[in-house]
C-alpha cells in the first residue's frame, strides 16, 4: 500500500466511462515511461462534472480525461481553460496546475490532426470538408480543420441553429478566412474529406445490434479518391466504414485520434514526451 499512496493518480470520468480503452493506453505510456502513476476510469453521470473536479482537488489527482457527457460541465467549473475550450465550451482533459488550481483543455483538435495525418497522410491546408454531426466532437473537428487551413467546412445537421455553432468553432479558429458554414448533404459530392462525428454506428454490444447497422449517410454518395474518416472506434470497424471500404473509398475509424489526444493530455500532465507507438499498441489491444 505504501508504494501504491506515493503513486500519482489519474482517470477519466463520464457515463459510461467502464468501457473506455484509456485506462490500458495511459497505463501503457505510463510503465513505458518508467514514472509512477495509475490511471483508472469513474463513472460520474451528468450534473456531477463540477463535483468531480472537486474531488479531484481534495484527491489530488494529476489528471482527469473527460468523455461525454462532462466535456461542457468540467468547462464550466475549471479555474483556467484554455483559448479553444473558450471557443468550444469543452473541454477533455483536466490538469493539476499544482496550486490547487485546475487547468480545462482540450486536446480532441489536435488528436484529430495528428490522427489524420498519420492515417491518411492528409494536410488538411486548402482542403472541402464535410463535416455530419454539430456536437462536441464535430466542434472540436471543426475547430482544428480550420485552424490546419481547411479551405471549405460544410457542417451537416438536421438542426441548422446547431450545425451554425459548429461551423461558427471553424471561424473563430481562423482570423483571416472563415471556412465554416452550414451545408446540406449534397455537399459531400464535392468534399476532399468526409468526416462522421455523429454517434451514428456506434455499440460496444452484439454485432446484431441494429443501432451498430445505422450509418450517417449513404456510401453510394462517395467516390473513389475521396477520404472518409468515423470518428467511432467501438465498434473497429461500423457499418459505414465496411460499406466505404467496399466502394475502394480510404476509410479510417478514430482509434487513432483516440491514441494522439491521449498522447497530448499525457503530455499536458507529465511534461514527459508520449510514447505514441505503445499506446496505439495498447488501444488496439483494448481494454485494462
Amino acid at each position: 500500500m505504501d508504494g501504491l499512496s506515493r503513486s500519482r493518480l489519474a482517470a477519466v470520468i463520464g457515463d459510461p466511462a467502464r468501457h473506455s480503452r484509456s485506462p490500458a493506453i495511459h497505463n501503457a505510456a505510463f510503465a513505458s515511461t518508467g514514472i509512477d502513476w495509475v490511471f483508472t476510469a469513474f463513472e460520474v453521470p451528468a450534473g456531477d462534472g463540477a463535483a468531480a473536479l472537486d474531488a479531484m482537488r481534495v484527491l489530488q489527482l494529476a489528471g482527469l480525461s473527460v468523455t461525454m457527457p462532462l466535456k461542457s460541465e468540467v468547462a464550466e467549473a475549471a479555474d483556467v481553460r484554455d483559448d479553444v475550450v473558450e471557443v468550444l465550451g469543452a473541454a477533455n482533459c483536466i490538469v493539476a496546475l499544482g496550486d490547487g488550481r485546475l487547468r480545462a483543455a482540450n486536446t480532441d483538435a489536435a488528436g484529430f490532426i495528428a490522427a489524420l495525418r498519420a492515417d491518411a497522410g492528409v494536410v488538411p491546408e486548402g482542403i472541402r470538408v464535410a463535416l455530419l454531426g454539430a456536437g462536441g466532437a464535430a466542434r472540436a473537428v471543426a475547430w482544428g480543420l480550420a485552424d490546419a487551413g481547411a479551405a471549405d467546412i460544410a457542417v451537416i445537421n438536421r438542426t441548422p441553429a446547431r450545425a451554425q455553432a459548429a461551423a461558427d468553432a471553424a471561424n473563430a479558429a481562423s482570423s483571416e478566412a472563415k471556412p465554416g458554414r452550414v451545408g446540406s448533404i449534397d455537399d459531400i459530392a464535392g468534399a476532399d474529406l468526409v468526416v462522421n462525428a455523429t454517434s451514428v454506428g456506434m455499440g460496444a454490444g452484439s454485432s446484431t445490434d441494429p443501432q451498430r447497422s445505422a450509418m450517417p449517410c449513404d456510401p453510394a454518395r462517395l467516390l473513389p479518391g475521396q477520404v472518409a474518416v468515423d470518428l467511432i472506434y467501438e465498434p473497429l470497424e461500423t457499418a459505414w466504414l465496411a460499406g466505404l471500404r467496399e466502394r475502394g473509398i480510404e476509410a479510417h475509424n478514430g482509434l487513432s485520434m483516440l491514441v494522439f489526444q491521449a498522447a497530448a493530455a499525457f503530455e499536458l500532465w507529465t511534461g514527459i514526451e508520449a510514447p505514441v507507438d505503445v499506446m496505439r499498441q495498447a488501444a488496439v489491444a483494448g481494454r485494462a
